[in-house]
């Protein structure tokens, strides 16, 4: 029998060299660590035969350079879910507060293109709906990059913010809440069962920057599993067939998301986790008055650097989270 040709399948190839090309940057990212290695091994001998001080300051920036690029690297390694290096679906819902939650929305979503962006991956919005006033009411968008799910499941969550209201006359302090949902962009088949009688499928007109269909026709398609409330909605796509594809698919994927986490709460397997994961439970607190501080409330992992958080560095926390999460496995596995 002949074995099967990969290539002659599109999607197929296209995983392969997608597949091919992490692994050839990481083998570079290797031995380029290996280099830096035997770099600052050197300068510190030159440093102690000549007792020249002058080289302190470029070991150390050059030991900071090599602690920070060893440490993604070892992370990566902590990404070994079935579905960690798929692309990543994310929605932002801005919760009660009206302007002041739409606005905090608009800030998140900037935060998170900009991380996507440090990172070489690339954004595409799915779906888009503006605040009343200001800001942004949902966005749904998918962030493409090898490990995009990985790295942004840990972002799943509630998050908090604290601040002088903009929008409050009085200047005061306020606290906004918006959720994060995040599943990964899942192509093959899954094993979830849809009955087409569970479904409301309903057409909405297209807003926000999208082409020229975009207010035209109810192109836009907003799918709702009725037995728990799923919602999945798909605006991008050019025509209402592609976007009801592309929602059918976000909804497999979420659902199929659901039925791994309510096996998971079955085997009590970090079980504070899943718990975790709900309106009202913030995952992390971005508080600008009357001190400045990001914290997350499941690592402990802080920053008093807001704007470089808001401003997409995320790392430290994501890499906290991954950290945390194996750690947990490791202590139910014993």
């Amino acid at each position: 029998m002949e074995a099967p040709n990969f290539w002659d399948n599109p999607d197929v190839a296209n995983k392969q060299i997608k597949e091919l090309k992490n692994l050839k940057d990481t083998v570079g990212i290797y031995d380029k660590l290996e280099m830096q290695y035997e770099d600052i091994l050197t300068l510190i001998q030159m440093g102690y035969e000549e007792e020249d001080a002058s080289l302190i300051p470029e070991i150390q920036a050059e030991l900071e350079e090599f602690k920070t690029e060893f440490d993604e690297l070892r992370i990566g390694t902590l990404l070994s879910g079935e579905y960690d290096k798929a692309n990543a679906i994310l929605k932002l819902n801005a919760g009660a507060g009206g302007t002041e939650s739409c606005d905090w929305c608009s800030m998140l979503y900037r935060m998170y293109t900009r991380w996507a962006e440090r990172k070489g991956f690339t954004i595409e919005v799915l779906d888009y709906l503006d605040g009343d006033e200001a800001g942004i009411k949902s966005v749904t968008f998918q962030v493409n990059g090898i490990n995009a799910y990985g790295y942004l499941k840990s972002e799943k969550g509630v998050h908090r913010l604290v601040r002088i209201s903009p929008f409050n006359a009085q200047g005061k302090r306020q606290t906004s809440f918006v959720s994060l949902d995040v599943m990964p962009e899942i192509e093959e088949d899954l094993d979830v069962e849809i009955d087409e009688k569970d479904l409301r499928i309903d057409t909405y007109r297209s807003s926000g920057a999208g082409g020229q269909h975009i207010n035209k026709t109810s192109s836009a398609i907003r799918i709702t599993h009725i037995p728990t409330g799923t919602v999945v909605q798909c605006q991008n796509e050019r025509s209402q067939f592609q976007n009801k594809d592309k929602a059918m698919q976000m909804l497999r994927a979420k659902l199929f998301l659901l039925k791994q986490e309510a096996n998971v709460e079955k085997l009590s397997d970090i079980r504070g986790e899943v718990k975790d994961i709900g309106w009202g439970n913030q995952i992390r607190s971005y508080v600008l008055q009357p001190y400045t501080m990001v914290k997350d409330h499941r690592t402990d992992v802080e920053s008093g650097n807001v704007d470089a958080v808001l401003d997409g560095a995320l790392d430290t926390f994501i890499n906290g989270y991954l950290k945390w999460i194996n750690l947990s496995k490791k202590e139910t596995e014993t």
